[in-house]
């Protein structure tokens, strides 16, 4: 079997279980993973597919400008420029993006402070931080509808440590070294934000309980 199918099988396999979780609303969400370093290439979700359903047309190869390499009627995912920007800016291997209630209502709680930091949850080792009280930090871009500038935007709060970016009430974009690393950080990630969610909320319950006493 060939780098390529291999990959090919390793993404498919991602996108049937982020499916399960119903992740990919109305054709919403795009995956990639690489294929080759130099030069870059990588397979990347086409656009307007039913990720629930696994065919022969799930994804197409591209460069490191997100264009196709092989001749094809099918189209990139729209967002597929930000996955060129993870890939240049980190050593990813694989990289996610989803849209859910949960990141799209943290990304709109959050977005004036430029980024949201989580700490203080078991969780948070998923991303190798093993420290008391641990913390991590992400940064949360304006959704532009010009796909060009949301990718420039997206790589410009990149840094070594960054793990995901999140874009203001449009969805969540992971990486990590391979697929099963990338999948690990979206779930955890995803886990922390319900979780986050539901504490603030039980929080200003009690708070409104105790004011009408």
């Amino acid at each position: 079997m060939s780098v390529l199918e291999q990959r090919w099988n390793e993404l498919a396999d991602i996108k049937d279980e982020l499916a399960e979780r119903d992740w990919f609303l109305g054709t919403s969400g795009n995956l990639s993973i690489k294929v080759n370093d130099e030069p870059l290439t990588f397979l990347v979700t086409a656009s307007g597919k039913d990720k629930r359903k696994r065919t022969d047309e799930d994804f197409l190869l591209v460069d490191g400008e997100g264009r196709p390499l092989q001749e094809t009627n099918l189209r990139a995912s729209a967002e597929t420029l930000i996955h060129c920007e993870v890939y240049r800016l980190t050593n990813a291997g694989c990289c996610l993006h989803v849209h859910t209630v949960d990141n799209n209502v943290i990304s709109e709680l959050y977005a004036s402070n430029g980024s949201i930091t989580l700490k203080g949850q078991e969780l948070i080792k998923a991303f190798g931080i093993w420290e008391e009280n641990g913390e991590i930090t992400i940064p949360i871009v304006e959704n532009y509808a010009d796909i060009s500038r949301l990718a420039q935007e997206c790589g410009k709060v990149i840094k070594p440590e960054t793990k995901a970016v999140l874009i203001r009430n449009h969805g969540l974009t992971v990486w990590g070294k391979n697929g099963f690393e990338a999948k690990k950080h979206l779930e955890a990630l995803e886990f922390i934000f319900s979780y986050h969610l539901k504490i603030k909320l039980a929080s200003q319950l009690s708070v409104l309980q105790k004011s009408s006493y």
